[in-house]
């Protein structure tokens, strides 16, 4: 049967005042206007391939609560807290384990928690062909058809083509300059790299034994512990997992596998990355403004007005374009969308000053 990975443990700095340490960006609602945390929407989109009851969601023990109380109808064994951030490998090789111990044939797909999609249909039609082509032997990853020479993400390069929507991986490109990101562009045999993965839970956990042994060795020292019960388990679970290796799984494993396959697709993807990628995928008026009910605008285009924590105070944009105002209770944030990057220079300027609280 098919089980789901959900990653969402990241910090999500880069929607600092809203994303904070116990609020990061997978907890805040920034996709469909009612469709509650990025999280939620997540899970709620798989439905029609996976229930929330094959759902497992990796995620840091100190987001445990919140992340569980996003996600009512996921039952609690479907929660996996990390004891401290080890990267994406270890993480998926754990949920792989536990998804095998469940269920020995598990074919499970790993999916990012912090991602938008526009097109619901084409998202679920390329999951399928992926998780056919999993079913088939190789680990399988989905592509996005890139629509523009974007130096902010990764690129995988098409091999051979292998049939039912698939194709070989020839190797997976850092991020890259602007020239060489036109070259991928129009060779059209590049895709975007959007950390998706599909695989037979045998297979990727043997792959992880031949590339990754230490984790490898760790995760099954923390399966051995789970049948002595919750208090040893959870004992092993903090003296073992600190100490694996910190790498992701695109460059400790999938960067090494021999058949690798990927499903090109595209379906309206963002990973939301920005302020301004908000405001890409938001509503806005004839002026381009993104703002809620209330906001006053003269003179004013293209800019992102967002709320968040219950904040009331009206917001005034007058002879301004391309803006981010981003409002919490305790902060506000404005700053040009060319320089959304750089929110997280104020969340390293607080911290360096010891305003934990802010961040």
């Amino acid at each position: 049967m098919l089980h789901a990975v959900i990653l969402a443990g990241g910090s999500g700095t880069r929607f600092w005042p809203a994303s904070r340490r116990l609020r990061p960006k997978q907890l805040l609602e920034l996709g469909r206007p009612g469709s509650g945390s990025l999280l939620a929407e997540t899970v709620e989109r798989i439905q029609p391939l996976c229930p929330p009851e094959r759902v497992l969601v990796a995620t840091g023990e100190h987001l445990l609560a919140a992340t569980r109380a996003a996600l009512p109808r996921v039952p609690a064994e479907g929660f996996l807290g990390e004891p401290a951030a080890r990267n994406t490998a270890p993480c998926i090789a754990w949920a792989a384990s536990v998804a095998a111990r469940r269920d020995p044939d598990a074919v499970v797909m790993v999916l990012p928690s912090d991602q938008v999609v526009g097109d619901r249909a084409a998202y679920l039609a390329a999951l399928e062909r992926a998780v056919r082509t999993a079913e088939a032997g190789p680990v399988t990853t989905v592509g996005i058809a890139p629509h523009r020479p974007d130096t902010g993400y990764g690129y995988i390069e098409l091999g051979d083509e292998l049939g039912g929507g698939a194709w070989r991986v020839r190797r997976f490109v850092e991020k890259p300059t602007r020239e060489r990101a036109e070259e991928y562009l129009a060779s059209g045999r590049f895709v975007w790299n959007a950390g998706m993965f599909f695989f037979r839970a045998q297979v990727l956990l043997e792959a992880v034994r031949r590339h990754l042994p230490e984790i490898a060795a760790g995760i099954e020292d923390i399966a051995a512990a789970e049948p002595a019960g919750p208090v040893e388990a959870a004992r092993v679970l903090h003296e073992v997992f600190p100490r694996l290796p910190s790498v992701s799984i695109d460059h400790g494993l999938m960067e090494c596998l021999e058949e690798l396959a990927v499903v090109p697709a595209s379906f309206g993807w963002s990973d939301l990355g920005s302020w301004q990628s908000a405001w890409e995928h938001a509503g806005r008026d004839a002026s381009g403004n993104a703002a809620p009910a209330g906001t006053v605008l003269v003179d004013a285009s293209d800019n992102l007005v967002a709320r968040f924590g219950g904040s009331a105070r009206t917001v005034a944009l007058v002879g301004v374009s391309g803006l981010c105002v981003v409002e919490t209770e305790d902060a506000l944030l404005v700053l040009p969308q060319e320089r959304a990057q750089d929110v997280r220079l104020v969340v390293e300027a607080l911290r360096a000053s010891g305003r934990d609280d802010l961040t």
